[in-house]
């Protein structure tokens, strides 16, 4: 029996010297993966991983999307169970069948989407079905104090008593993250916690992982960004088609990763050829004095056919609300919205539409695609008005046109009918963008277009970016991740405080560059 075996209905939070809590010493194994297999519907999802965990380090699991790494940690987090092989904790053969079994092992995982419920409290959320109880009742006051201590731990400025719905993605994230240390796991898996956040959120993660690793903590840690491997791992494990087929050193180069991720060099990671493509005199897309109280101020630009305009800026910035409003998704205050010298109405989506726009939320998952819908009905939802005549779909025409579509993209799947929460990121990605390009959108606006992708499909992408252009469509591309906006814009416009900072041509831009406009002190008023 393990120590695990009976937690504590509620623990405080730990010291900032826990490894009193932890009994593993550094090095010792705490986890081990043999030979698991798991099979889905149609989908070997693993064929034989062996992965092992260590006191104190931070192992890093690497591969595409689809590679097996999201059924390997919902294994870990008792959410599915092997079809074949075996899990060890401490040496001892585990039965994970749920997220107490998990927890009882002193397993603790943060999600890419996060297990949190908007309408309760921030400190509600951490200690959910584990509330403090004096006299039988919840101690709010204890479970708001040591919440409190736990948020200062990760360094997030929300208050205990904040319900969850007033928080953006990034706070949401270290929520998570506080919840996990609330339950002093001694393994925490961490799937793409660096996605939503910023460098600075970032470094401050990376402190509390280097803190945790000294506390004799063990950390799976998943990332698409390469950067970060060398910058926080130990050892690094390379999933591929469900198997393990490499185990190498964090500082292992860049090329050989990539190498071993995707079965093939990669020579070059944002296939951009500047000036190559013929842009219109004309703008496609033009926009004037855009405004929003407390959202956005002045907001103008123009975007022409053949053109990559990206756009940067730290969270918070205002890009993504103004993005919606181009859509129509939200109202503006004052301003103009042109396509081929066309006003648009405020706030109408479907003049949007009909003029030409088409969004690709950053969300894709809760805005961009009906995840229980089939790749088919996803890649049709656009053109549907237009295939319906007298309350009649024309399934047949619809059909056809999404498995051209498909095939052009090159989405891997089962078949058309096959569900598209079951696809990897990158082809879900590839079905959030198909929709538009079958409604023949002029201008495409790409909200973070490579969250959470690995790195063969961001290329993809990238290159589909390129075939838009090429076709003579405008894009507009939002994007946190510095090397992509540099990469693959032909202008960048860099935004702060709700405001358009500046404009740099390629030429121009540099990573210093955006950043000394990004930051909010260099707004001017």
């Amino acid at each position: 029996m393990t120590s695990f075996d009976k937690p504590p209905p509620y623990d405080a939070p730990p010291p900032q010297d826990a490894r009193a809590a932890h009994d593993a010493p550094p090095g010792r194994e705490l986890l081990r993966t043999e030979g698991v297999t798991k099979a889905f519907p149609g989908v070997q999802a693993l064929g034989g991983v062996d992965f092992d965990l260590r006191a104190g380090e931070v192992h890093v699991l690497l591969g595409e999307n689809g590679a097996g790494k999201s059924t390997l940690i919902k294994m870990l987090a008792g959410a599915h169970r092997p079809d074949g092989g075996r899990i060890l904790v401490d040496g001892t053969p585990a039965q994970i069948n749920g997220a107490q079994d998990a927890e009882k092992y002193g397993i603790a995982t943060i999600h890419q989407e996060f297990n949190l419920v908007p309408d309760l409290t921030v400190a509600e959320n951490i200690y959910l079905g584990r509330q403090p109880r004096r006299y039988g009742l919840i101690d709010r006051r204890r479970m708001n104090t040591d919440a409190t201590a736990l948020l200062e731990r990760v360094g997030v400025d929300v208050s205990a008593d904040t319900r969850l719905r007033r928080l953006g993605v990034a706070r949401l994230q270290m929520v998570e993250i506080a919840k996990a240390l609330s339950l002093r796991a001694r393994v925490l898996v961490m799937d793409e916690p660096t996605a939503v956040l910023t460098s600075g959120e970032v470094d401050r993660l990376f402190d509390i992982v280097d803190r945790l690793r000294q506390d004799g903590v063990g950390v799976v840690f998943i990332t698409h960004k390469l950067e970060e491997v060398a910058r926080l791992g130990d050892r690094v494990t390379v999933l591929r088609d469900g198997r393990s087929v490499a185990q190498v050193p964090a500082d292992t180069g860049r090329d050989e990763l990539v190498r071993l991720m995707v079965g093939r060099s990669i020579e070059q990671q944002y296939p951009r050829a500047h000036g190559t493509v013929r842009q219109d005199p004309a703008p496609l897309l033009r926009v004037s004095g855009l405004s929003r109280a407390g959202r956005f101020e002045d907001i103008g630009f123009e975007v022409r056919a053949g053109e990559v305009v990206g756009v940067a800026g730290l969270v918070g910035a205002g890009r993504t609300e103004v993005a919606r409003a181009l859509f129509g998704a939200d109202p503006y205050d004052r301003g103009t919205v042109e396509v081929l010298g066309r006003r648009l109405p405020g706030g109408d989506v479907p003049a949007a539409m009909a003029a030409g726009i088409g969004l690709v939320p950053e969300d894709r998952k809760a805005q961009g695609l009906l995840l229980d819908a089939s790749v088919s009905e996803n890649l049709g939802l656009v053109t549907l008005r237009g295939a319906t005549r007298r309350g009649w779909v024309d399934r047949a025409g619809q059909r056809r046109a999404a498995s051209r579509m498909a095939g052009e993209l090159g989405i891997r799947m089962a078949g058309l009918d096959h569900r598209t929460r079951t696809l990897s990121g990158g082809n879900q990605q590839k079905v959030a963008i198909g929709k538009w390009l079958l409604a023949d959108s002029r201008v495409l606006i790409l909200d973070e277009p490579t969250r959470g992708i690995d790195v063969g499909a961001k290329v993809e992408i990238y290159r589909l970016i390129n075939d838009l252009t090429a076709a003579g469509r405008a894009v507009l591309m939002i994007s946190s991740e510095l090397p992509e906006v540099l990469g693959m814009s032909d202008r960048i416009l860099v935004m702060a405080q709700g405001r358009i900072t500046g404009e740099l041509t390629a030429a121009q831009a540099t990573q210093d560059a955006v950043m000394a406009l990004a930051v909010p002190t260099a707004v001017t008023t």
